[in-house]
Order: structure tokens, then sequence, then C-alpha cells
């Protein structure tokens, strides 16, 4: 029995060729159902996209791959085809190849782009991350069996998503095949515009290729949080690699109880470890205990964007702890365009903790041990997110700023 096919196309300002691109679609494609995700069209996209007869998404802009995993989430069970708004071309044989969970279309002729630098990136990357050798890493236009979708969805988000599916898939252990078609698309040529489009794909699959989260929205992210351990102290930088290792190898295990129940997870790693970098730096039962209590903290409020560093800065400012990376990762954190992870919100944790013993001494470190103690408890009963949002004032400081 063949599986259904579901042809979801991004789109993004392109009122000229939308229309086309969707009526070619249906005509070579009439048994599928044509989905269109209107990443923050400016123009009349949804509207041409619809009256050419697909069923369109109106999405604040976040970038292709977020819009793509949208229309994903929407779109019944099945095969996929991701195809690019202004492609002009039949793809027909990507969705009948024999072979291959990932079909990509390899374009026959070359028409404009750059200096070949973003996509000679992406083959390295790919290749460094997944063995496999793309000869075109960044094509947009790819067939998905069932299987190769549910490895590769939420996509890797903005220009990244092609690369990071190609890594995704050949990691699961699926095949992925180049297919070379003649196709043609809008080329981006030689001036400044083609010259900032190419050098955000670049830093896009960057990222992409690195460690990815997924946040509440189900959004995969960027996990950057690992930065604040770096240049910094050796403390801080080995509390962020065992949030690091938490980040990339964690379980489904939440809370203290569950980690201990588990064994040996990286959860239990971190609740060794971290307390055990503050005794070494501090020499302190005290210290040992503000550092990983502060970490843990920390960590419990990562749940909404932007939560945790608020939370930081807020706390740095009494501390006189550093707040130059946290004041320029929150924006990214608070549009959902990066997360901290739990390497990010571990290491602030700690830093605020090493600034905790320098500055309380006595019945004042204690007092502070005593509060983060009782608030780590409460996070274990009960979601400490819950208790922000349901006490007034504190509600409207942790919304300030957070996409709706």
């Amino acid at each position: 029995m063949v599986e259904p096919l579901t042809i979801l196309v991004a789109a993004r300002d392109e009122e000229d060729r939308i229309a086309g691109t969707v009526a070619a679609l249906r005509e070579r494609f009439p048994d599928a159902e044509v989905l269109v995700a209107d990443d923050g069209s400016t123009d009349a996209t949804a509207e041409r996209a619809e009256t050419a007869g697909a069923v369109v998404f109106r999405l604040p802009a976040r970038g292709k791959g977020q819009a793509l995993s949208a229309a994903e989430r929407a779109a019944p069970p099945g095969r996929l085809l991701l195809c690019d708004a202004d492609l002009t071309g039949d793809l027909r044989r990507l969705v009948e190849c024999p072979r291959g969970d990932v079909v990509v279309a390899r374009f026959a002729a070359r028409a404009g782009g750059g200096f070949g630098v973003a996509k000679a990136a992406a083959r390295a990357l790919i290749r460094l991350r997944s063995g496999f050798d793309a000869r075109e890493p960044l094509s947009g236009q790819r067939a998905l069996s069932p299987r190769a979708r549910a490895a590769c969805f939420p996509l890797a988000p903005g220009f990244g998503c092609e690369a990071r599916m190609t890594i995704d898939a050949t990691r699961a252990g699926l095949e992925v095949v180049e297919l070379e078609l003649e196709l043609g698309h809008r080329a981006t040529r030689r001036d400044v515009a083609g010259f900032l489009h190419r050098g955000r794909q670049l830093a896009h699959t960057l990222l992409a290729a690195g460690p990815l989260g997924v946040n509440f929205r189900g959004l995969r992210l960027p996990l950057v949080g690992w930065c604040a351990g770096v240049g910094r102290d050796p403390a801080v930088a080995a509390v962020a690699a065992f949030g690091l290792a938490d980040d990339l190898w964690s379980g489904p295990e939440r809370g203290f109880r569950a980690h201990l129940r588990a064994g040996a997870t990286t959860g239990v790693l971190k609740l060794v470890g971290i307390p055990t970098v503050g005794l070494i730096v501090t020499r302190k039962l005290s210290g040992a205990l503000l550092v990983g209590l502060a970490a843990n903290v920390l960590n419990q409020l990562d749940t909404r964007p932007g939560r945790a560093l608020k939370a930081y800065l807020a706390a740095a400012l009494a501390l006189d702890a550093p707040v130059a990376r946290a004041v320029l990762l929150l924006p990214y954190d608070l549009r959902e365009m990066a997360m901290l992870g739990d390497a990010g919100s571990n290491a602030l944790g700690a830093l605020l903790g090493l600034k905790s013993v320098e500055r309380f001494t006595g019945r004042g470190r204690w007092a502070a041990i005593g509060i983060l103690a009782c608030v780590t408890l409460a996070g274990e009963r009960r979601s400490l997110g819950r208790l922000i949002e349901q006490t007034p004032g504190l509600s409207h400081l942790d919304g300030l700023g957070r996409l709706s």
C-alpha cells in the first residue's frame, strides 16, 4: 500500500511566484495536499497560495525550519515532499524513486549563487557529523519516507534545516539518495542581498550542526548556553561540561528522585559533579552546597524563554557577577531563536553560587543555602514555573519580551 503524500512549502514574500508553484504541484500530484507555511510574509503570499488551492498556515516570521515544522505537525501521517516556494520543474521523480528514505534533488544546472562557501561548509559539517558525502547539502527539494519524517522532525531552525535533516537521517541509519533533476529557482546574485542571504545560510548551518534541543512549543533550537562556560574560570567551564553532557545524552528523568531511581544518568553526574566542583574550588561544604543548589535552581527556572536569564541578571546585579554574556543571550532566548539548555543554566547558576561564597560568610551563607534548598524542594514538589505564572507581579516580569 502506498503511503499518502503531503507537500510542504515554506514561503516568505513570494506573491509573484507562489501561485505558479502551488498550481504546478497540484497538477503533478493531484492526490496530495499542498500545505504552505507562510513565514511572516508582508505581501499577498498567503492569499495567492490559497487562491491556487493550497492550505495556508499564517505564521510569525521565525525561519524556514520552524515554518516547515509547524506545517508538518498539521499534516496527516505518511510521506512528505518538501519544496521551495520559487521552484520551477517537475519533482515526480523524487517521489517515485525506488531507493532512499530521503531523496534530495540535485539541480542539473547551476544558476547564480556565490563562491560556494556556505555549501562547502555544509558538506564538511555533514561529513563530520554523519560520514555522508553530500553533493547538494542545501537543496530544499526533498522527499521523505515516514521513517525519515519521524527521524528529522522537528527540523533545525532557519536555513540550517536541510543540512541537519541529512545528518539526522544518516545517523538514524536511513538511506539518503541524491537525484539530478532539471529544476530552476530564483537565483541569488553576487550583490549585497545575495551575500547577506548566504551569510545567514552559513550561520544557520553552523548552529544546526551543533547541539539542539526542543522547547516547550515543540520547536527545535540551537543550544548555545555552553558558551557561558567558555573563557571563564575552569570551575564554571567544568559545570558547563556537565550540563552539556545532560543536554546531549539525558533520558526522560526529571528531578532528583527520578534520577536517583534511574541510577547512572547524566542527571546523577550533575548531582555529584557540580557540588564536587564547588567543594574543590571553595574547600568548604557550604561552598559545595551553594554552587550545587544555585546551579540546580537556575536550571529549574529554564522552562520558558528568558526566565532563567532574567533570574540570573537580577541576582548578578546584587552579587556583582558578570552580565555581558547573559545580556547578549537574552534577546535570542526570548525570541526563541536559541536555548540556554542545561549547559548554560547550570554554568550561570554555578557562577552565582561562587559569587555568593565570595559575598556571604557565616550565617549569611547558610541563610542563602536554606533559601535555595527551599526553592529546590518547592521545585521538586511543584513546578517553579507554575508558581511564577500564578504570582502577580512575577508573572508580568516573567512574560516581558517573550513571544505570545
